[in-house]
């Protein structure tokens, strides 16, 4: 408590900044929705191609951020517990994703296929670079609500996701097998897990907040 009323115009700053009054917040949004929705769909398509895992969950990932993306901007303006019942709901998705990445690890490991490792590598730079343009937009709203949290998250696990996979490639062309791509697309399901779960206990606290206030 004592620490929220010392940061109380810090505060009012950040939630003005999250309730839709600023222009430049929402083209940023509009800017990552554009980069992921298309990074979606290139990440699909090469990782139907090469059989990789990893490149598989960042498609997913990417997915995800676009729909996550498209949700904040529908509820900039609303009222802080609309904000944090779409962080919530977006929370939910990413541990859906994890969940939903796992499982795709566990049927690889199954298969015993390795990917191809030079078009993991190549898609993976470029996502890599979509997402660390994106991250440098988004940078100045970190500290927001759940709701801007969570699109932060999500942008810094696909940056390190990127570049998971990369190494992820690296590790299959070394060694001709395919587990480096299986062990990456595990570790990024577990972040998705983290983040969702950290994102969903924020949005919990700010539903408490706003019911109680």
């Amino acid at each position: 408590m004592s620490a929220h009323c010392n940061h109380h115009h810090h505060d009012h700053d950040t939630q003005a900044l999250a309730s839709g009054r600023s222009p430049a917040y929402r083209r940023v949004l509009w800017i990552a929705l554009g980069i992921n929705a298309a990074m979606f769909l290139l990440e699909v398509a090469v990782s139907a191609r090469s059989g990789s895992v990893s490149l598989l969950a960042d498609a997913i990932d990417f997915f995800s951020d676009a729909f996550n993306y498209a949700l904040t901007l529908a509820v900039l303006s609303l009222a802080l517990a609309w904000r944090a019942r779409a962080a919530a709901f977006k929370a939910v998705t990413m541990l859906l994703l994890g969940v939903a990445v796992l499982g795709r690890a566990a049927w690889a490991i199954h298969e015993g296929r390795p990917p191809e490792a030079l078009e993991m590598g190549l898609v993976g730079l470029l996502a890599l670079l979509a997402n660390v343009a994106v991250a440098v937009m988004l940078y100045a709203y970190r500290e927001g609500d759940a709701n801007m949290r969570g699109v932060w998250l999500c942008t810094r696990n696909d940056a390190i996701g990127n570049v998971a996979v990369m190494l992820a490639a690296l590790g299959v062309f070394g060694t001709g097998a395919g587990w480096p791509d299986v062990a990456v697309a595990v570790a990024m399901g577990m972040l998705a897990l983290s983040a969702g779960w950290s994102v969903l206990r924020q949005a919990r606290a700010e539903l408490a907040q706003s019911a109680g206030g």
